[in-house]
């Protein structure tokens, strides 16, 4: 054994080897020896593999540990059907305990490719976003009905055929969140269905309070969402618009130092974000700009240019969407506010709910006015804030 060391086989009268690093010390009072080329590396195996199953299993063999305000009895959850495919998991139509609820089934790890310790570090960052998230009070948040860490009671329905009893299994890893379902759909589907068509002024404002209200309550519990775009937004059947999908926001970090790393969507996403810089809730103040744009014209901001040109057009060129020329100049000047290069000149979301609250609706002044059938498309050549 290098270093002055050196292993010496002692057989002793039981029949085992003991063990001894000569020059460093005796490793137990019996200086237990170890032979390399006797060691039986099956039994390791064997014992390690039960180790192992102890550890996975310990959350079950352990006494009851104290239940979660938030964590919800899945025998009282029905999952119907699939309604969409996320990044994390797949999205059902369901009933809680007689209530119309969306459930999301988070499932890390069961891919192959998450360690162990990536999926605790997953879970753990779960818990967290659920403790903070079923606090929330807002009608324009999605209200949070519970969640559950653990699947093993679920029964999910095959994506590919109709509920005849048969259920697919469930990943032992998986966790699940229900909310409440909103019959309306996201916020991106409706423009999309209005693209030709455009929304009337009052709509636009409608919606953009909507939003602007539910982030200014956001941000006021010191939230940052950090995706905020129209595809994370919901409708109820009244129009209503709350703000969903908080699977990547976080509570606001004191030092905006330790909120870094790209996340977001590109094309919403603010510069400093883009480029890996220091954020904070501002961050989501320029997302709001861009959504707001994108409900005004019911369009989709830079269709032509791919996600690398995006990323490197808004931090270099400042790039933006191009605000047509008959979108009135309150509504405008909001848009250029909110995406300000600079996040320290943005203004905070309280302060955009009252710009917006001050706006005249009674005129007209969308992409349709109301006094002509055919929309606004001349749109200023102007690519800049």
């Amino acid at each position: 054994m290098n270093g002055g060391g050196e292993v010496t086989p002692n057989k002793s009268a039981n029949g085992v080897h003991d063990a001894k690093v000569m020059g460093v010390g005796s490793i137990s009072n019996k200086e237990l020896f170890v032979r390399a080329d006797r060691i039986d590396l099956k039994s390791l195996d064997i014992q390690l593999e039960k180790h192992l199953s102890r550890v996975w299993s310990r959350d079950r063999t352990e006494a009851p540990r104290q239940k979660e305000e938030w964590e919800i009895e899945l025998s009282k959850l029905d999952i119907r059907y699939v309604i969409a495919h996320g990044t994390y998991g797949t999205v059902y139509r369901g009933a809680y305990d007689g209530q119309d609820v969306a459930v999301k089934l988070l499932d890390w790890g069961e891919d192959g490719f998450a360690s162990n310790a990536e999926t605790a570090a997953l879970r753990a960052s779960f818990r967290q976003e659920v403790a903070v998230w079923h606090k929330l009070d807002h009608p324009n948040v999605t209200k949070f009905v519970g969640a559950s860490m653990g699947t093993s009671e679920l029964k999910i329905p095959p994506s590919n055929s109709a509920n005849n009893g048969d259920y697919t299994s469930i990943p032992s890893r998986a966790c699940c969140v229900v909310v409440e379902y909103l019959a309306g759909g996201t916020l991106k589907q409706y423009l999309i269905k209005n693209r030709r068509r455009k929304l009337a002024y009052k709509v636009v404002i409608q919606l953009a309070l909507d939003l602007s209200r539910g982030l200014s309550y956001l941000h006021s519990r010191k939230i940052v969402h950090r995706d905020v775009k129209t595809e994370n937004m919901l409708l109820d059947t009244h129009r209503t618009l709350k703000i969903a999908d908080f699977g990547v926001a976080r509570v606001e970090a004191q030092n905006p130092k330790d909120m870094t790393g790209e996340t977001g969507t590109l094309g919403y996403m603010a510069p400093e974000v883009l480029e890996g810089k220091p954020y904070n809730r501002r961050c989501d103040v320029y997302s709001f700009g861009i959504c707001l744009w994108e409900i005004y014209c019911c369009d989709m901001p830079y269709p032509d240019l791919s996600f690398a040109e995006v990323s490197s057009a808004v931090v270099r060129q400042n790039l933006r969407p191009e605000i047509p020329r008959c979108c009135p100049s309150s509504l405008a000047h909001i848009m250029k506010k909110c995406w300000d290069a600079n996040p320290e000149k943005r203004p905070e979301m309280a302060e955009v709910v009252k710009l917006l609250e001050g706006i005249d609706t009674s005129k007209g002044g969308g992409m349709i006015p109301e006094d002509q059938a055919s929309g606004c498309f001349c749109f200023s050549t102007s690519r800049g804030p």
